[in-house]
């Protein structure tokens, strides 16, 4: 027969399994707790992950007219932009070294050098690469409204011809250079300019017919963004016949270098072949829109005394007004070495030519001896004096860039009525490669105090 256990002992039992099953429950607490933080943790982990390699990217930087332009897309074509900029340095370093015993063409090059040194800084390279970006989704959308669209083979001939291949055979050049129009100048006007005046041996003030030492000035291409920069690439538009033909399997060759060397600095073979597209698409639509251009603008025929102080412009001035010889006073005052013996004398130039402060006071000007208020650039305090000022024929290249100009202000405009978001954020997701070479940044930093320059104050045209 049982026996029942003692009441103590039998209380005892029950408290004990009380306490077990408290701590059990307690421990499945502690360890899901546990489990949910832990899955907590590696969620934030995992998303940190995922919004570092992709999602970070794959927002928007800058929504137009409802169309996303992604932080990748803009980066991709930011480090392409860098790249152009490098391959101008580059080519202007080269003929720094080309020419460097040549004063004059040490100035113009080696200004090049610094200004293309300014324009890679992170904030305006990124600033400018997304501006274009802008403008280069505003021109396919109306390119889209319109119905002009390029084929994969045109965008592949477009490849070819940027490369110099010519399946057809290379087109030979033809002069499309129209004469220059010869002034009657007014006895008036004939005044003013000197007895026997010469072509300045620099360019200045981003004169067209500006001659240099080596007349490579106009060759050699600007830092100035464009709207879609044409590719960087070791062959010319319109070779040069060469004994050795340029085959399909070289062309294939040099591409296939050049794809090559640009992944190395992360821009990819996509982004070339954008780039090549957006630039058939504007040809397209630029065409549709601009039409043929009246090859007839308006020039200034100008001279002028450069100096580095304010005071010292005005109080010549002064003098100027006083009766004081103009010519006597630009070769004793002016440091534009260029002209200042010629009476500072520009030539004849054309809008665009020069830099915007100047420029906006020499068209300002209406009558032949007309003198400018002290207008200040970066190179110092110009005043400026109009010899003529009348509507002359342009060459075939300042044509083709005054149809950019009307185009570009075309596109100005209708960027002014779209529906442009840039994201503040961009400034933390600049990239800041490719670089410039070391050496020709040594080159920049020597040259980049602007006193150490000659006061040369051009725009070369490319």
């Amino acid at each position: 027969m049982p026996t029942n256990p003692p009441k103590g002992q039998a209380s005892t039992s029950r408290k004990h399994l009380a306490r077990q099953q408290r701590e059990q429950r307690q421990t499945r607490i502690i360890v899901g707790v546990a489990a949910v933080v832990l899955a907590l943790v590696v969620a934030v982990i995992a998303y940190g992950i995922i919004n570092e390699k992709y999602l970070r990217w794959q927002r928007a930087v800058v929504v137009v007219n409802g169309e996303r332009i992604s932080v990748n897309q803009w980066r991709a074509f930011t480090k392409y932009y860098r790249n152009n900029l490098i391959q101008q340095a580059d080519r202007a370093y080269q003929l720094v070294s080309m020419f460097g015993g040549d004063q004059n063409a040490l100035n113009t090059f080696g200004g090049q050098l610094v200004q293309i040194s300014q324009e890679l800084d992170a904030e305006r390279a990124g600033e400018a690469a997304l501006n274009q970006l802008v403008d280069d989704t505003l021109i396919r959308q109306e390119a889209k409204k319109r119905g002009i669209s390029v084929s994969p083979e045109e965008i592949e001939a477009g490849v070819q011809e940027a490369m110099g291949y010519f399946a057809n055979g290379t087109p030979t050049p033809t002069a499309t250079m129209p004469s220059r129009a010869t002034s009657t100048l007014s006895p008036t006007q004939l005044a003013l300019i000197p007895p026997t005046p010469t072509a300045s041996p620099t360019a200045t003030v981003g004169a067209t017919e500006a001659v240099t030492a080596t007349e490579a000035v106009a060759a050699t291409p600007t830092a100035e963004p464009t709207l879609v920069p044409t590719p960087v690439i070791t062959q010319t538009a319109t070779p040069s016949p060469t004994p050795t033909p340029f085959t399909f399997e070289a062309y294939q060759q040099a591409y296939a270098t050049l794809i090559a060397n640009l992944t190395t600095d992360e821009i990819t073979e996509e982004t070339v072949r954008r780039v090549i597209e957006s630039r058939l698409i504007q040809d397209k639509l630029q065409k549709e829109v601009i039409g043929e251009v009246d090859c007839n603008d308006e020039q200034v025929r100008v001279q002028h005394i450069l100096v580095p102080e304010e005071a010292l412009a005005f109080s010549l001035l002064e003098r100027i007004k006083g009766g004081e010889d103009w010519a006597t006073l630009a070769s004793k005052y002016s440091t534009d070495e260029g002209n200042k013996d010629q009476s500072g004398d520009l030539g004849w130039v054309s809008k665009g030519d020069m830099l915007p402060e100047f420029e906006a006071a020499a068209f300002a000007l209406s009558e032949p001896g007309e003198l400018s208020e002290p207008v200040q650039t970066q190179y110092g305090w110009h005043i400026i004096r109009l010899v003529a000022k009348e509507n002359r024929p342009l060459s075939a290249t300042a044509c083709a860039q005054l149809a950019d100009r009307k185009f570009s202000e075309w596109v100005a405009g209708i960027r002014a009525d779209a529906s442009v978001d840039i994201k503040d954020y961009w400034h933390e997701l600049v990239p800041l490669q490719p670089i410039l070479p070391s050496e020709i940044q040594e080159l920049v930093n020597k040259l980049s105090l602007p006193q150490d320059l000659p006061p040369e104050f051009t725009s070369p045209q490319p």
